[in-house]
């Protein structure tokens, strides 16, 4: 492997386990607020299999900058409503908000991330890239324990754009003073972490955890994050 210096990581499906976190979250607004009771034969699986359908498409909007931060935060749990059959805008409105507030604080990680920062921080500087917002992950990263590891936490807000687009790699390359051959992309994304990396000429890896089949041909690939071991 080349010489890196810096090592830009993505948050959110690559050492945040936001899966696991918001799934937590989504357990405890359905029982403390009984939304059981709002439509017929409404379980807690089908109200977090719609959220997960409704978010993917949000963020998708939020990428490609068809949707602001504010539109995701305030018709996300209204879409979700839809999506059940349920009309309660109050209701929606209150568990927007509680989202935001309970999710960020929950602190897991994906297995081996905080093996494998312990492990790469004392061979090279550490950096979170990241198109979430910046209150929110300044938050998860606390909650996680894992802030002191990064030296430069990017997020799309700070950068004015969003990956895949890379300006917001070649800021983050102006703000720690290097060049795209001493850093390496690490990130669960095909499509905003891999293609960003590949349109900022920088090496990546992909993380690929959920096995997804795909046609792409990233420059690494890894299942687990404790592979990172044996290419850095």
């Amino acid at each position: 492997m080349p010489a890196y210096q810096h090592i830009f990581f993505d948050l959110d499906h690559t050492l945040w386990d936001f899966e696991r976190c918001s799934c937590e979250t989504l357990h405890e607004l359905f029982y403390t607020y009984q939304l059981h009771t709002l439509a017929d034969n409404l379980t807690v699986d089908t109200f977090v299999t719609a959220f997960r359908k409704v978010n993917r498409r949000l963020w998708t909007l939020y990428g490609a900058g068809d949707i602001t931060q504010q539109e995701l935060r305030t018709t996300r749990f209204n879409l979700i409503f839809k999506e059940l059959g349920i009309s309660n805008k109050e209701m929606a409105a209150r568990l927007a908000d509680e989202y935001i507030q309970l999710c960020p604080q929950k602190p897991h990680l994906l297995p081996y991330a905080k093996d494998m920062l312990d492990y790469l921080s004392n061979k090279y500087m550490l950096h979170i890239i990241t198109n979430g917002f910046a209150d929110v992950q300044m938050i998860k990263l606390k909650s996680a324990n894992i802030m002191s590891y990064f030296s430069e936490i990017i997020t799309s807000e700070k950068a004015g754009c969003h990956k895949p687009d890379r300006r917001i790699f070649d800021f983050t390359l102006q703000r720690i003073k290097s060049h795209p051959k001493e850093c390496i992309m690490i990130g669960d994304s095909l499509d905003s972490d891999i293609k960003g990396a590949r349109n900022a000429q920088l090496d990546h890896i992909f993380y690929n955890y959920e096995n997804i089949t795909h046609q792409e041909s990233p420059m690494h690939e890894i299942k687990c994050l404790s592979e990172l071991k044996e290419l850095l």
